[in-house]
């Protein structure tokens, strides 16, 4: 498969493939069929530099698992963490369309309805990332989005892009947490 997006990017070592990984994340490989069909389930046109990434390994827990921002969060003064990315399916705990995906964010947790939830935290729920649609509509380029449950719903802008956002990512002892 040729790539589009990440030409380069190093994805040797990114995935953290332990056994919760695999048992609460990574859905199979999406075909076609089922990336229409998450797509008329959440209301959005999912990035093509998601669906990419996510036909190499549909989900999982990266080892590089912070974003840097420009202002604090309820996470930390200059960055947020992520648990795992969000798989494109409905059978995993942690897929977009799963038990805890993004549908489940926006009616039990009161999540805004602007976007597609991608990314759990470690807060258990009370912050998440978002690709935020609200600036250039459900067909377009979703911004990628902080969204902090404990602070009002407050959005923090990570990264113009889902790529930009998987680029992005460091590692946690990159950040001072003293």
């Amino acid at each position: 498969m040729e790539l589009k997006f990440f030409k380069d990017f190093d994805f040797t070592d990114f995935w953290d493939n332990d056994d919760y990984s695999i048992k609460e994340y990574i859905e199979i490989f999406p075909n076609d069929e089922l990336i229409t069909s998450i797509e008329q389930d959440l209301g959005y046109r999912l990035p093509d530099s998601y669906i990419e990434l996510m036909k190499f390994q549909n989900g999982g827990m990266p080892k590089k698992n912070c974003f840097p921002t420009s202002e604090t969060t309820s996470w930390a003064e200059d960055h947020v963490a992520i648990t795992g990315i969000m798989g494109i399916g409905r059978n995993k705990q942690y897929s977009i369309c799963g038990a805890l995906g993004s549908q489940f964010m926006i009616a039990e947790w009161e999540y805004p309805d602007d976007g597609v939830y991608i990314c759990d935290c470690p807060s258990a729920g009370h912050d998440m990332i978002l690709l935020d649609y609200s600036k250039c509509g459900k067909k377009g380029e979703p911004e990628v989005v902080h969204v902090d449950q404990e602070n009002d719903y407050k959005k923090t802008f990570l990264a113009k892009d889902f790529e930009t956002f998987i680029k992005g990512l460091k590692d946690e002892e990159e950040f001072d947490y003293n």
